[in-house]
């Protein structure tokens, strides 16, 4: 095999493909990233078996062949090549030449044939979205996702679901849940799939997010694939059933506010200086008429703001994990939120109108600061 392609080109492909190189395995040939140029194109490839990823570079073929190369000694090496032509040869020896101006590095390869390729998607199945908006409902819901699956690995995931020309993202950690609902360009049949979170944060870091450009999403029974430009992600669906999350929201609410939330974010923002790391010290809102009195109160000092609000209903006392309040305002686009109330035990939701996104919040245990 023997290519020429320019450094930044290959430095954007090893980069897009490594985001699938497991950081622990006992496979080495996992440890890889495929250079596959047996056919027209310069395809890199990288798998861990639950996530794949694969993207196509420019450049020239002068002898096809493919190599399988160790991901981290490559990409720290194009990284430091000077911006120029990159020169990849490799003989039967599995010896591979990498060539730039009068840089010389040699690494022994894998062979090919023991890399497994990325599973075969039937392109039966799909729909397809803005970049932009794929990345970012991503962005607006990830954050409550569990990161532990030894209790339950369905929360490690999102659900994806689609019922004619909507398509619902959701995700819960068993103290939250984020959903973000986007209308889609055609009608769709329904379906549901549970797609892990890791597969979407890698998504996320490398899908362009470009407004005038689609992303294609292919579903079958296992995997879900995302096709987009030149790059194509395919990964193992999460079996199981997914939470009924209708039944856990409700439209009642005993207090109603209307809060700017710039000022309600600011404010958490700085109670959060006074709790210490691993510290679970809630934050205190007391709504009456006109205002929201932020308070919190822990061994580092206390903090007493108000914000000016809108209220309807009742007045109301109740308390928060402030992160989880920061995580849902800080992907909120809206100038201004509302946010509805039943009791200090009761779920607390904020939410738009058209119920584009839910944030539902479970309220904690407080005791009232004076």
């Amino acid at each position: 095999m023997k290519l020429i392609c320019n450094k930044a080109d290959l430095l954007n492909g090893v980069n897009t493909v490594s985001k699938a190189v497991p950081n622990k395995t006992s496979m080495s040939i996992l440890e890889c990233i495929l250079i596959d140029a047996s056919s027209n194109e310069i395809k890199l490839i990288a798998n861990d078996t639950e996530l794949g990823i694969e993207t196509t570079i420019n450049g020239t073929i002068e002898e096809k062949g493919k190599i399988a190369l160790d991901a981290k000694i490559l990409t720290d090496y194009v990284r430091k090549l000077p911006d120029s032509q990159v020169s990849i040869e490799c003989d039967s020896s599995l010896k591979t030449y990498i060539k730039c101006d009068k840089i010389n590095f040699t690494l022994i390869g894998k062979p090919a044939d023991e890399f497994t390729y990325l599973p075969k998607v039937e392109k039966l199945d799909s729909i397809v979205l803005s970049q932009f908006s794929l990345k970012e409902i991503i962005r607006q819901t990830i954050f409550s996702i569990s990161d532990n699956d030894s209790n339950n690995k369905i929360m490690t995931g999102e659900l994806f679901e689609v019922k004619g020309n909507n398509l619902r993202v959701i995700s819960l950690d068993g103290h939250r849940v984020s959903i973000r609902k986007i209308e889609l360009k055609n009608n769709y049949e329904n379906k549901k799939v549970i797609v892990p979170g890791k597969t979407l944060n890698e998504i996320v870091k490398i899908i362009p997010g470009d407004t005038s450009k689609d992303v294609t999403i292919y579903f079958t029974g296992k995997h879900i694939m995302f096709e987009f430009e030149r790059t194509i992600v395919v990964s193992r669906l999460i079996e199981g059933e997914y939470y009924n999350i209708d039944q856990m929201l409700s439209s009642d609410y005993e207090t109603k506010i209307v809060v700017n939330k710039k000022e309600l974010y600011d404010s958490i923002d700085r109670s959060m200086l006074l709790i210490k790391e691993g510290d679970k010290k809630p934050i205190i809102w007391n709504v009456t008429d006109n205002n929201v009195e932020v308070k919190i109160n822990s061994i580092i000092g206390s903090l007493n703001e108000e914000i000016a609000i809108e209220k309807q209903g009742k007045d109301l006392m109740i308390g928060f994990n402030p992160k989880f309040l920061m995580d849902a305002l800080r992907v909120i686009d809206d100038e201004n939120i509302s946010v509805y109330m039943v009791n200090p035990k009761a779920p607390c939701y904020i939410k738009n109108g058209e119920e584009s996104y839910i944030y539902m919040v479970l309220p904690v245990n407080f005791t009232t600061v004076s």
